[in-house]
């Protein structure tokens, strides 16, 4: 079971930018599809991105569409959301996910979480 340890979170300024980190062990961590979701206050979590094993194939909400963009490194076990022109909407608890028999196009496959890291946008 691979473990998730998410960084990167902070207060930042709308329109800012800001680049978080998940770092994977205790699995093959090519082997995993791996993907970002959120939850604000008072809110259900909901998907954010997610990106295929090799890396080729990534999906996005429609939210974060052309501002956030996921990727990772299989050499490093690494995956990251860089987060642009970021919304006082996007604030929220951010969980790394991963999926090991799923697909990257799927959220509901995720089924492996990291412990969150906050971030908050002020407008």
């Amino acid at each position: 079971q691979v473990q998730l340890v998410e960084s990167g979170g902070g207060l930042v300024q709308a329109g800012a930018s800001l680049r978080l980190s998940c770092a994977a062990s205790g699995g093959t961590f090519s082997n995993y599809a791996m993907g970002w979701f959120r939850q604000a206050p008072g809110k259900e979590r909901e998907f954010v991105a997610a990106i295929s094993r090799k890396g080729v194939g990534t999906n996005y909400a429609d939210s974060v569409k052309g501002r956030f963009t996921i990727s990772r490194d299989n050499a490093k076990k690494m995956v990251y959301l860089q987060m642009d022109s970021l919304k006082s909407e996007d604030t929220a608890v951010y969980y790394c996910a991963a999926s090991q028999y799923g697909s990257y196009r799927n959220p509901s496959d995720f089924d492996s979480w990291g412990q969150g890291t906050q971030v908050t946008i002020s407008s």
